[in-house]
């Protein structure tokens, strides 16, 4: 063992540590609005002097101002069109509503203008032509006269709060345009600076709804004529911290189309319940015990090492959450039971690959348990590279392309894959290394869980399964199995949940505060499991379902009045979907990326056939759970979205570990057939991959057990994931790639040149 190596593997353990444990202790978790609840503001819009504040004008309205509370910093929002007029904004965690408020119901009309010279105030109106004259920001009690526009905020392709320390400007905004908006303002600045120095006119007038809020000189080093390339603008105005960010979330939506009223704003508690989130928190305390307590008993004392790395790794990527200001939510936490799946795998991988190192070395791995277990190291690294990669990709795109909860999938499940790469192949490796060095652990191989291969590898040696020799059979099974999804999407159909498909809110008052929970277990008694139940803590309930008649609405206003005594009914509204048009269209764009990412990476890594192989297998995990909540009747939401993703990244990763099992045997040639090859690699995977799926398993049956209603679809979906992702490994993956190279085989390896005396080159 490299002394040096462990060494530094302690040094970066220690510090990734220290590190988490600090920021844990000091920072404070954003939790969403189904942890913590929020803001709620309904905004209405309003005829302009040149727009109708239509149905189609509130929803491009809505798209705006999901684009400025993004830039706002608030991570999986909630936007909705209540009727024809309004638009809910629920905005997790913030709880100044009249911030946000002034923030995204600004009109944000941002337009850029030559100055022709200095003016007598006052500031008035745009004339017919266009010009203009305002107060000048940089002269007290000053006015400037400006031209008509010469740009407007379309051409503006990002808006950034960014600190200036070079200059010691402060915080300002950088710009950045698109093409021809880039060309328009080199020739608006390289017309102002053939002005002379003290003209006016060698100024230019950035103007956001009717005020100029920066009107910047061109230096001398800005030509006559060419002015500034490069398509970048800055405003300045000595702004704090927060003026630059909301200014640059006004200019990176964009202006509204109509104008738009605030009617509403409050707070409001959390969608899930205290109950729920105390039940879904027992569940992951539970479901976690009994995995490391499996994990233990199956591997003994490398086991017990793994678990500790597991805790550690709940700690890191908790403050990794924390420390980057990500929200918590349901959806986002869905991406951390992938990621606790795959750091569970990638110590599975490593001692399941060290029983193999151990049992060749025979004496040897006696005399120092650390030879088996470095070598299994090196030898998984490729396959844990492999699936935490792909893993990546689909994250990196869900996070970049997507928007909402399908956005904080992306950035817990990045988290969580990176963490679990560092807690596997460093602390794990860090704690091996030290306790497989005591003389007591050297005495005592069998402590150790590598002596002996276990029952499951043992039996397969003895009676090793044909299963490609019947791989027709296989994909034939698979394919019949395709066929009742599909025909329960066809004649079931998908019900999709209120966010989808909008519903009708209605806002009941009482006399005193109402205990959430006890409001939504009245509503799911009445008949409504999956009703969006919020309080407000001053006798306002919101009750979200879909739309429904005035009989159900009675049912609602029945049950909530036997809890809470007399109710009324204050506001009816239809409300149309939370998960807009734009979003499930850039979550499809995201996910179909993701796949091909996926794909082009496994071609370059493996072979393209065993690419479509692995990415068919997950296609074909998809729809089946897609056709079981079909034929089961249940809801299609953000939480089963987040299931989906997660049975997404699972599916892969799992048939990612068998292939490249594969390929390392045929690269040892041997001439045995590629049929039986693949028989070998699913007997020598088929521990880790029995091994990892009871790991998951045991978290998702508590939360499928204590989670209540509101995590029953949630864990469902995942359970059916994990086992149909086990399964398709072995049922339609290998096949699938057996039958493709046997019509497609790889080109043969060129023969080694022999040099001089028979010596290989």
């Amino acid at each position: 063992m490299s002394s040096r190596a462990s060494l530094r593997r302690a040094l970066l353990a220690l510090a990734v540590v220290a590190l988490s444990l600090w920021i844990t202790l000091t920072t404070p978790p954003r939790l969403g609005l189904d942890l913590r609840g929020g803001t709620r503001i309904v905004l209405q819009t309003e005829d302009g002097p040149t727009t109708r504040a239509d149905a189609a004008a509130t929803d491009r309205a809505l798209e705006v101002l999901r684009k400025r509370v993004d830039g706002l910093g608030v991570a999986e929002p909630s936007l909705a069109r209540s009727g024809e007029r309004r638009i809910v904004v629920e905005l997790p965690g913030l709880r100044d509503p009249r911030r946000a408020a002034e923030t995204i119901g600004r009109t944000a009309q941002l337009t850029f203008h030559a100055v022709t010279g200095a003016a007598r105030g006052p500031a008035g109106p745009a004339a017919a032509d266009g010009t203009r004259v305002l107060a000048d920001p940089d002269t007290p009690g000053g006015f400037l006269a400006l031209a008509a526009p010469a740009l407007t905020g379309d051409g503006v392709k990002s808006a950034e709060a960014v600190l200036d320390t070079a200059t010691g400007r402060g915080w300002t905004v950088d710009l950045a345009f698109h093409d021809r908006a880039a060309d328009g303002w080199a020739r608006l600045t390289g017309d102002a600076a053939c002005a002379a120095p003290a003209d006016p006119a060698r100024r230019v007038a950035i103007v956001l709804d009717d005020r100029i809020v920066s009107a910047p000189g061109m230096q001398a080093g800005v030509d006559c004529g060419a002015g500034i390339g490069g398509g970048s603008a800055q405003i300045t105005g000595g702004f704090s911290a927060r003026e630059a960010r909301d200014l640059a979330a006004l200019v990176q939506g964009g202006a509204l189309p109509v104008p738009v009223t605030t009617v509403e704003q409050s707070t409001v508690g959390p969608t899930l319940g205290a109950e729920a989130i105390r039940a879904s928190a027992l569940a992951a305390v539970i479901g976690l015990a009994c995995t490391g307590l499996f994990v233990t008993v199956v591997y003994r004392l490398l086991g017990l090492l793994a678990t500790i790395a597991l805790l550690l790794y709940g700690l890191i990527s908790y403050a990794a959450v924390v420390a980057l200001g990500a929200t918590l939510t349901l959806p986002g936490l869905a991406g951390f039971v992938l990621a606790v799946g795959i750091a569970v795998d990638a110590n599975v991988l490593v001692f399941e690959r060290a029983r193999e190192e151990y049992a060749s070395l025979g004496r040897a791995a006696g005399r120092d348990p650390r030879r088996p277990v470095a070598t299994a190291f090196d030898k998984v690294w490729s396959a844990v590279a492999d699936s935490h990669v792909t893993t990546l990709l689909a994250a990196g795109l869900l996070f970049a392309l997507a928007t909402g909860p399908v956005k904080g999938f992306g950035v817990t499940l990045a988290i969580g894959v990176l963490a679990s790469l560092v807690t596997a192949m460093v602390i794990t490796r860090l704690l091996a290394d030290l306790t497989l060095s005591l003389p007591a652990v050297r005495r005592r191989p069998a402590v150790t869980g590598m002596a002996a291969l276990g029952r499951l590898r043992t039996g397969l040696a003895r009676r090793a399964p044909r299963l490609m020799a019947h791989r027709r059979r296989w994909l034939t099974g698979c394919a019949g199995l395709l066929l009742v999804a599909l025909a329960g999407i066809g004649v079931r159909g998908v019900e999709f949940g209120v966010e989808f498909t909008g519903g009708r809110v209605v806002l009941y008052t009482a006399d005193r505060p109402v205990d959430a929970d006890a409001a939504r277990t009245a509503v799911a008694g009445a008949g409504f499991p999956d009703a969006v139940v919020q309080t407000t803590g001053d006798g306002d309930v919101s009750v979200r379902v879909r739309e429904t008649g005035d009989g159900e609405q009675r049912e609602i206003r029945e049950a909530l009045t036997r809890v809470a005594g007399p109710v009324e009914a204050e506001r009816d509204d239809l409300i149309g979907p939370s998960l807009g048009g734009e979003l499930r269209t850039h979550a499809l764009l995201a996910l179909g990326l993701a796949v091909a990412a996926q794909l082009a990476y496994l071609t370059v890594r493996f072979r393209w056939t065993y690419a479509t192989a692995a990415v068919a297998a997950m296609a074909q995990d998809v729809l089946l759970v897609f056709g079981l909540f079909a034929w089961l009747g249940k809801p299609v939401d953000s939480v089963f979205l987040a299931a989906l993703l997660t049975v997404v990244g699972y599916s892969v990763n799992d048939s990612v570990v068998v292939l490249d099992r594969l390929r390392e045997l045929r690269r040892r040639g041997g001439g045995v057939g590629l049929a039986d090859l693949a028989d070998r690699a699913v007997a020598q995977t088929l521990p880790r991959t029995v091994n990892t799926g009871m790991g998951a398993l045991f978290v998702l049956v508590a939360l499928a057990v204590l989670g209540g209603d509101s995590l029953t679809d949630f864990s469902v979906a995942l359970l059916a994931g994990v086992v149909l992702g086990m399964a398709s490994t072995v049922f339609t993956a290998m096949p699938l790639a057996v039958a493709l190279e046997a019509r497609h085989p790889a080109p043969a390896a060129a023969p080694p040149r022999r040099s001089g005396a028979g010596a290989v080159v």
